[in-house]
């Protein structure tokens, strides 16, 4: 019954979403349970590819086509994405004898594609098929086909494309993941594909993120914290005071925040002694060559500002500042109070 406020519409609109999401999500797992050596012979064509991968559909199959496409070239695959119909408009020109064509059709019979189909051929290029009719005309060129099998489509008319591109789209997946791990793909060859944004910024090293030392504050064990906290700032504030001893090594951490405790405490004294009494002796550190994400994660968990990063012999190479990894820590930890203890665990 209606509440006034529209909820037995919600309601509707709940259980068809969630049937919707039921159609795709089953007509996936099916997909799963019915895999068969047509999809292991399919990886290998595309792991023992020399040249790229060309992904190829029409439509809504070609959307999922190019997705299929940049999903390979970021996971190891070279591959690119050729318009069925633009390819017999001179495009066919970036199809190489050592490619290999995945093309994607559910009924096997659209009609760019089946156009496509004798250049191909001609050229002796392997074509992994994914379409429901491995008796079509796409099946029947095919050298392997992987089947999508006969789906109904999620939309209330059983007409636009849904249950079957999702089909489309999770087997690509499989595809390129698979062929990712059997090319023993790894996180640094992830890295160098994505450079940027968040993610690359995640999988950077602490070395590319880091304050280098001409933008640190250093210091003396036996320079007085008064001195070291009438220097000039960097151009860049940091909340933190590396202290170094013979050989650049790093000896402790001071921070902004111990600097408060002392007025807070009264240990106005404090401030004409050597700043080796009052630091954080053997203070969390990172060593170079780790990973940013990683690096975050430190911070996170230990709820620090700041994150000195050391060489394999002690020197120290640089100073990681939360404030210069927004968007890495969450909102909590770059606002969460610098803890009494740097030390290390």
């Amino acid at each position: 019954m209606d509440d006034g406020h529209g909820t037995s519409h919600d309601d509707a609109i709940l259980d068809r979403g969630r049937a919707i999401l039921r159609a795709e999500g089953e007509a996936v797992l099916a997909a799963a349970a019915g895999l068969d050596q047509a999809f292991c012979r399919a990886v290998r064509l595309v792991e023992g590819c020399t040249g790229s991968v060309v992904v190829t559909g029409i439509g809504k199959a070609g959307l999922v086509a190019r997705k299929i496409s940049a999903t390979l070239a970021s996971t190891g695959t070279p591959s690119h994405f050729l318009h069925p119909a633009e390819a017999m408009h001179g495009d066919l020109g970036a199809l190489r004898g050592d490619d290999v064509v995945l093309a994607l059709s559910q009924s096997g019979e659209t009609e760019e594609i089946t156009r496509l189909l004798p250049h191909v051929v001609a050229r002796r290029v392997p074509i992994v098929a994914l379409t429901a009719r491995p008796d079509s005309s796409l099946g029947r060129a095919a050298t392997v086909v992987v089947p999508t099998g006969s789906v109904r489509e999620a939309c209330g008319l059983g007409l636009a494309p849904s249950t079957s591109t999702a089909l489309m789209l999770a087997l690509g997946d499989a595809v390129a993941l698979v062929t990712s791990n059997l090319r023993r793909f790894s996180s640094e060859d992830f890295a160098a594909r994505h450079p940027g944004g968040s993610l690359g910024r995640q999988l950077m090293l602490v070395e590319d993120a880091m304050r280098p030392l001409a933008e640190c504050r250093l210091a003396r064990a036996d320079e007085t914290v008064r001195a070291v906290f009438g220097r000039p700032l960097p151009a860049r504030r940091t909340g933190a005071v590396m202290v170094v001893g013979e050989g650049d090594r790093l000896a402790g951490i001071f921070t902004d925040s111990d600097l408060a405790r002392l007025f807070e405490r009264r240990h106005d004294d404090l401030l004409d002694a050597p700043i080796g009494w009052v630091m954080t002796a053997s203070p969390t550190t990172v060593p170079a060559g780790t990973r940013l994400r990683d690096a975050v994660a430190i911070l996170e968990s230990r709820r620090l500002s700041e994150l000195p990063v050391v060489e394999s012999d002690g020197r120290v190479a640089g100073l990681l500042d939360v404030v210069d990894l927004v968007g890495l820590v969450p909102h909590e930890a770059i606002h969460a109070p610098q803890p009494r203890h740097h030390a290390a665990a």
